[in-house]
């Protein structure tokens, strides 16, 4: 536990940031049906489960013309 608090300070912007890059990409993903590879299933698989890199992925890649 002690080796948890030690860390805290470390965790909590790096979960605030992965949770507001998720929530982000998840909204975007659901709003715009037009994507540049794959389909609005895969991009909510991949937003959701890969984490930090998953919602980076989808912006770079994914997100098709508006």
């Amino acid at each position: 536990m002690d080796i948890l608090m030690e860390y805290l300070p470390f965790l909590i912007p790096v979960i605030i940031i992965e949770l507001a890059l998720a929530i982000t990409a998840l909204v975007h993903v659901l709003k715009h049906p037009v994507y540049r590879f794959g389909n609005k299933v895969m991009w909510i698989v991949i937003v959701l489960i890969v984490q930090i890199i998953g919602p980076v992925v989808y912006f770079v890649f994914g997100r098709g013309e508006e």
